[in-house]
């Protein structure tokens, strides 16, 4: 990699803004806020909307589609065409 042309690299926490859970990672994004970790160092905080702890598919949370009503809808509409 070329030498100074690619963003600074480090430990960043991100936060849920819904639930105001966190975790610590690695990323090129900054931020002006600031948070001190459990490890006792301080972080940039980036506050973002939807994470892992609040997205309905990983809480479990998700609907489910009811597919079969949703083919059977189509063959009435359109009909059988399984040969």
């Amino acid at each position: 990699m070329r030498n100074g042309i690619h963003p600074a690299y480090g430990p960043v926490v991100y936060q849920d803004r819904a639930t105001g859970d966190a975790f610590l990672t690695r990323s090129t994004e900054t931020s002006g806020e600031t948070v001190e970790w459990s490890d006792g160092n301080t972080y940039p905080v980036v506050k973002v909307d939807i994470t892992s702890y609040s997205h309905p598919f990983w809480t479990g949370t998700a609907r489910v589609l009811d597919e079969a009503g949703a083919v059977e809808k189509f063959r009435r509409r359109y009909g059988d065409r399984r040969r």
